[in-house]
């Protein structure tokens, strides 16, 4: 392998050699790889990734999800005594820790490959050339001697040398910091520099802006440039509000084991109890209070959500982002695509003064015919309309467009006439112009033609038509134009484009809002078009901001004004990441629906980046989740899917510490006035272990509209609040059933451990369907498979006492009075629980809705 690595950096040390010596060196050739040398090259040097991380690696993660720090002391304790001749607690403790892990591997493998095969439906691809054809190819499958084909909006896949290349721009800067795109071409003139500022090298990590072109890779994976710049840095994402409550919970918890273990092990020591018997039943108790299924619990709800997901045409990148997707209380998104169909048509030529004429249309269809960009749906809506005069052009050169200038312009030669074609937004396009043409010739574009010009544009936009202006000068032959090349021009006319509001948007818009979603139009378009369609379908348009107001204003005033306005147009790439960062300041879970080249910052920026399957790699590649079809009811499913997961995850909690700490707080108390330990480490963790196996099917549970009409945040004083009301109501009635074991039955050591084994169980699986709805129980049904786990946990413990094994676990045969006891006491306790619960729940949710 050592070898296979410095035969490519070697390799990538030679790109700057002629392409013939370079193709000879790589073992390839302009037709591409062959298949079998291909995939030799792959077995041999690995896949095309900065991280390759295989099986081995996937293991260990899973392993690590379900051994807890707090299992590691336990395989230690358990090792101290069987060494101290306690052979038998020993075994109980090893067999129940490796089975509760493996129920969590098990699990978790499960669900992690259920996603993973639902992630392969939107992995990214890379044209390739193979033995003369051309082939979409999942980008980790590229080697070294691969031809491979770029376009606009096309993240590079690899390092490689440009082979031929046309007008080919290319954002380079993760590499270097420029926020210019860089000229590259495949002359050998373009080599006389190495690195990112070679103009014939393309890197990994970069993207294509504009411009087509061939290449050949020369280094793939970890030994690109940017492969050893994700080595070192590691460039873990910023934590998302899923994980910081997570973190948060996490801390919570410790604190509580830490303040009881330590208490615990003091009183037994200071009774004069066995230290090492005393060290294994405080250790006991802290696995008791730690839900440690909770990351198995967690991927399985998060992984059904996202098959749930993907049945509503949402593909989940990354799992924690269903969670944040359920939280987002307010979605921005461009109008085109989102509240439109996004598929324009052609309305109208005009010339400058509103006439019907196709000398614009004439000159557009040449523009966007030469494009080498990526194909807008305006463009599309042209070239759809064939036009003969655009025959017999041939393109010399290319001025790509970008989002301050919000313009393109070719220049086409024919009979030796060298014409420069613009066409972009129309007031940067009249912008540099000085005169217009119409049926009578060509015209000085003074004040008052130029205001007579942009009324017919205004008039189009205020009629809700997408407009475009196109312009024409002829210029001097090739000399390499650029953006100053775009000045004197001839206004040609206007051409304008329709597209309808989407069928039902209205009513996915109302059913967002309903649901605690606010959407916010982005939209880079005249302000004209935009609160025309924004009335079309029912968005308050009255408030619109502009970008140029954007500019000129303070941090602390956007934000205010951007919570409180759902409309902007005319917005820069860069003015709507101020919007989105303005809007997460002021406390907002931001999602962002985008899917072009200049949408990828945002995506980025946004809690939830959302991206749909036909966009560019770019925007594909910075978001969480993709739309197989960019609508607003899909999205709105989506939504619901993970409101409903992070209800199932809450559930978890809710028991789990609830439950966990309610019995905890019963054996400290326990612990000061009973003769022996209230119940043996290892009736403690077969306890735990049957009640965590009671609610391994809570990702299956239905869920209370009540979370899913609201967006649900982390509310860890919540969590602790409803843990302090729910564990000492537990412990009360623990304490009545110890008050009733010992004075009324008259139970020993071993008959007490077994009637409290089978009260503790009974009680706190049960009282999962209390705590599982914050309605009536009667009222909100649980899933099929929870109650049939719960009902056989329920069971099994019960049954335990008569079973073989009850010797070796320290419980005996219980008298029937005992069940008597039993039923009364655990009626009891779930009304009770259901009393104090739809008070705490209810307003737990009002305030966490409102926060």
């Amino acid at each position: 392998m050592e070898s296979s690595r410095q035969d490519q950096s070697e390799c990538a040390r030679a790109a700057d050699r002629p392409l013939a010596e370079l193709f000879e060196r790589l073992g390839s050739s302009p037709e591409g790889m062959t298949a079998a040398a291909a995939a030799a090259r792959l077995r041999e040097r690995g896949r095309n990734e900065v991280a390759a991380r295989g099986l081995g690696w996937r293991t260990l993660e899973l392993l690590r999800s379900a051994v807890t720090p707090l299992v590691a002391i336990l395989l230690v304790a358990a090792t101290a005594s069987a060494l101290l001749g306690d052979v038998a607690d020993a075994s109980i403790i090893i067999g129940i820790v490796f089975l509760s892990a493996a129920i969590n591997f098990g699990q978790t493998f499960r669900s992690g490959r259920a996603v993973k095969a639902l992630q392969q439906q939107v992995s990214p691809t890379a044209t390739v050339r193979r033995e003369g054809s051309w082939l979409e190819l999942p980008r980790h499958q590229l080697v070294v001697g691969d031809v491979i084909r770029l376009g606009a909006g096309d993240l590079v896949p690899a390092d490689a040398r440009l082979i031929d290349a046309l007008d080919l721009h290319v954002d380079q800067a993760a590499l270097t910091g420029e926020s210019f795109p860089a000229d590259k071409g495949a002359t050998a003139a373009a080599l006389t520099a190495t690195g990112p500022e070679s103009l014939a090298l393309v890197f990994l990590g970069t993207s294509v802006v504009s411009g087509t072109a061939t290449a050949l890779v020369y280094a793939a994976g970890r030994d690109t440039a940017f492969g050893d710049i994700v080595e070192r840095l590691a460039a873990r994402p910023d934590e998302t509000e899923f994980e910081r409550g997570m973190r948060r919970f996490g801390v919570l918890i410790l604190e509580t084991v830490v303040f009881l273990v330590l208490f615990i092990l003091v009183v037994n020591i200071s009774l004069g109890r066995n230290a090492l018997e005393s060290l294994l039943f405080s250790v006991a108790l802290a696995v008791g209070l730690t839900p440690e299924f909770l990351p198995m619990i967690t991927t399985v709800t998060l992984g059904e959500g996202a098959i749930q997901m993907a049945r509503e045409k949402v593909i989940v990148k990354h799992l924690s982002a269903i969670q944040n997707l359920g939280s987002i209380d307010v979605l921005c998104s461009d109008k085109t695509g989102t509240l439109t169909a996004g598929v324009m048509s052609l309305a109208s030529s005009l010339d400058p003064l509103g006439r019907p004429s196709e000398r614009a249309l004439s000159l557009g269809h040449l523009n966007s015919f030469f494009d080498t960009g990526i194909k807008s749906p305006l463009d599309a809506a042209i070239l759809a309309r064939p036009i003969a005069d655009t025959e017999g052009f041939r393109k010399t050169d290319e001025i790509p467009f970008d989002f301050e200038r919000r313009r393109l312009s070719v220049v086409a030669e024919k009979d030796g006439v060298h014409l420069l074609v613009c066409k972009g937004a129309p007031e940067s396009v009249l912008s540099v112009c000085s005169s217009y043409e119409s049926e009578t010739g060509v015209h000085p574009l003074d004040e008052s033609a130029r205001e007579r010009c942009a009324a017919t544009f205004r008039g189009a936009c205020a009629q809700g038509l997408r407009t475009l202006a196109v312009a024409q000068r002829q210029v001097p032959a090739p000399a390499g134009y650029a953006v100053a090349d775009e000045k004197e021009l001839v206004l040609a006319g206007f051409l304008t484009f329709s597209d309808p509001p989407l069928d039902g948007v209205r009513e996915s818009l109302a059913e967002l809002r309903k649901d605690g979603v606010t959407v916010k139009i982005i939209s880079g378009d005249n302000e004209l078009v935009t609160a025309h369609v924004c009335g079309q379908v029912g968005l308050p348009g009255a408030r619109l901001v502009l970008g140029s107001d954007i500019e000129r204003l303070s941090e602390g005033a956007l934000a205010a004004i951007a919570e409180q306005t759902d409309v902007f147009a005319r917005v820069a790439p860069a003015q709507k990441l101020r919007i989105l960062r303005a809007l997460k300041s002021r406390g907002h879970v931001v999602g962002y629906l985008g899917d072009g080249i200049n949408d990828a910052p945002s995506l980025h920026a946004a809690d939830v980046g959302i991206s749909v399957a036909g966009a560019v790699d770019v925007a594909r590649e910075a978001s969480d989740i993709i739309l197989l079809e960019r609508r607003l009811d899909v999205l709105h499913a989506g939504i619901l899917a993970g409101r409903k997961a992070f209800a199932n995850v809450l559930k978890y909690l809710l028991m789990g510490t609830s439950s966990n700490f309610g019995n905890m707080f019963s054996m400290a108390g326990a612990a000061l006035f009973l003769p022996f330990l209230p119940m043996l480490p290892t009736q403690i963790l077969l306890n735990n272990f049957l009640y965590d196996l009671a609610q391994i099917a809570i990702p299956t549970d239905n869920v209370d509209p009540l979370y899913l009409h609201r967006p649900q945040r982390w509310n860890i004083r919540l969590i602790r609040n409803f843990m302090l009301t729910m564990g000492p109501l537990s412990s009360i009635f623990d304490f009545l059933t110890f008050f009733a074991l010992l004075r009324f039955f008259h139970f020993g050591e071993t008959l007490f451990h077994t009637g409290w084994f089978v009260e503790s169980l009974v009680t706190q699986s049960l009282v999962l369907f209390v705590i599982r709805t914050a309605a009536r129980p009667w009222a909100s049904r649980p899933s099929g498979p929870l109650v049939a786990t719960t009902l056989t946990v329920v069971a099994l413990g019960s049954a335990l006492p008569y079973t073989p094994v009850a010797r070796i676990l320290g419980l005996a045969p219980l008298p029937l009075a005992y069940f008597a006891l039993l039923a009364a006491a655990v009626g009891a306790y779930l009304v009770l629980v259901e009393v104090v619960k739809e008070r705490l729940m209810r307003g737990m949710l009002q305030e966490a809705q409102s926060a």
